[in-house]
């Protein structure tokens, strides 16, 4: 299984593709990029799902976009499917994203499982930045949205965010192999026993 990057948006969003054997996912898609488009040509991949990691617009921005260009199925946890249709949850006017609402075609739950190819990936809830918030574990890599970054994680101080639920979500993702690589929602990729050495909020538990 394989994983490419791109940063889209003001915020810099890391989208993901995911693929293996000819079929892909794609992770958070923050805005309209051609470039993903772009590469999945170049590749030859065959969308089989669109998945958010949380409802925030800067995740969501180019779901519409996306789903009508690849008529991919959309994917995210069953507690932040209102966030794709509430801009009081995802938060689009006040960082001046203007989010086409769309509806999700799978609510996923936890443990449920993304299959890519021959490979899969599996969905834990992690709520704390979101309620519905979720990383996609699996092959030795995490997505980890907005849950955990390089040296710090997401924030709680937004609607539905929830301190103590984002300290036990970073706990069972410190229980992961710390050879994990970790992909965030923003900022540099990781690996797990890096942050559980240097991240403070990390550290802390």
């Amino acid at each position: 299984m394989q994983i490419e990057s791109f940063a889209l948006n003001a915020l810099s969003t890391n989208c993901y593709v995911v693929y293996d054997s000819g079929e892909a996912v794609i992770v958070d898609p923050g805005d309209q990029s051609q470039a993903v488009l772009d590469f999945l040509e170049d590749k030859g991949l065959s969308v089989v799902a669109v998945v958010n990691t949380h409802g925030h617009s800067d995740h969501i921005h180019g779901n519409a976009w996306l789903l009508e260009k690849t008529g991919a199925p959309l994917a995210i946890h069953e507690d932040d499917a209102a966030f794709l249709v509430d801009p009081a949850l995802h938060l689009g006017p006040q960082i001046r994203m203007d989010v086409v609402p769309t509806e999700a075609q799978r609510l996923l739950r936890d443990g449920d499982r993304i299959v890519i190819g021959s490979g899969s990936l599996e969905v834990l809830h992690t709520p704390g930045h979101t309620p519905g918030g979720i990383c996609l574990y699996g092959h030795g890599l995490l997505i980890s949205g907005d849950t955990l970054f390089k040296r710090s994680v997401g924030r709680w101080d937004l609607p539905g965010a929830d301190e103590r639920a984002l300290q036990d979500s970073l706990r069972r993702l410190a229980k992961l192999p710390p050879e994990t690589k970790v992909f965030p929602g923003h900022g540099p990729s990781t690996t797990l026993g890096e942050e559980l050495e240097s991240n403070p909020f990390l550290t802390s538990l």
